[in-house]
């Protein structure tokens, strides 16, 4: 209306009636209880209460636009999800059908770029170091033990831990998810098994599988899955749980997005 001059001009700026405009303008001073514009017949002059008035209304303008244009660039884009190797297929399922941008990445990775803003959400297994984050349990799984068939233990339906006495464990290195591998450890000390060696296998899944495969006396503690060509899935008589996380900034500009796919 000020850059105008006319209520008729204004109006068809606007895309609205004149009459619109006028009701609005009215309503206005009577809130503010101030004169805001002198009305002529040749147009409409802005008072002293409108100058005033007037770079208070462009930043909240400027503001509401910015505030849309971050909720288009939310809602358009998908999310970048992090998962650590062994995630939970459903779970997994569900973040394609969102249309999520997934990435294999450690839990240790994971939750470096989520304090840097360099992910929207994580999917790891607890306990990792989560502090200042939001962490909702996705998935339980007990673990069992996968093995190459060609081991003895492949031959039962159910193992115990004494049956893995003098067994080596197969484990990923301890910096890519250090709090759920000293857990997975104390879990295995607590049950009453030491492995004989805790071998760093590598982070590739198919050097993992061979060493499974033809590396002797070893074995790996997994959640139940379809095992590789030439290992056998078994079941672990009181197996600890393995839990899993989505995780995420709560300041983040997506977090009800994140949220909803709990």
């Amino acid at each position: 209306m000020v850059e105008e001059g006319h209520l008729t001009r204004a109006a068809e700026r606007l895309g609205i009636r004149a009459s619109s405009l006028s009701q609005q303008i009215i309503a206005l001073e009577r809130e503010l209880d101030a004169n805001l514009f002198v009305r002529t017949q040749a147009g409409m002059t802005p008072t002293a209460a409108a100058l005033a008035l007037l770079p208070h209304a462009r930043r909240i303008l400027e503001e509401a636009e910015l505030g849309a244009r971050a909720v288009r660039d939310t809602v358009g884009r998908p999310l970048r999800i992090g998962v650590t190797p062994g995630a939970p297929p459903a779970v997994l399922a569900t973040l394609y059908a969102e249309a999520a941008e997934i990435e294999d990445l450690s839990a240790a990775r994971q939750l470096e770029l989520l304090r840097r803003g360099g992910l929207d959400a994580g999917l790891l297994a607890l306990p990792e170091d989560v502090d200042g984050l939001r962490a909702a349990i996705v998935s339980e799984r007990p673990l069992g033990v996968l093995v190459s068939v060609a081991h003895p233990l492949a031959r039962l339906d159910e193992v115990s831990w004494v049956d893995l006495t003098g067994l080596d464990l197969l484990l990923y290195e301890r910096k890519l998810a250090p709090g759920y591998h000293d857990r997975l450890l104390a879990d295995c000390v607590a049950a009453g098994w030491r492995p004989a060696h805790v071998r760093a296998g590598p982070p590739r899944r198919s050097l993992f599988v061979a060493e499974l495969r033809h590396g002797g006396d070893v074995v790996a503690l997994r959640p139940r899955e379809e095992p590789a060509e030439g290992l056998r899935w078994l079941p672990l008589r009181t197996a600890p749980v393995v839990r899993h996380a989505l995780v995420w900034d709560p300041a983040h500009e997506c977090s009800d997005r994140i949220a909803a796919l709990v």
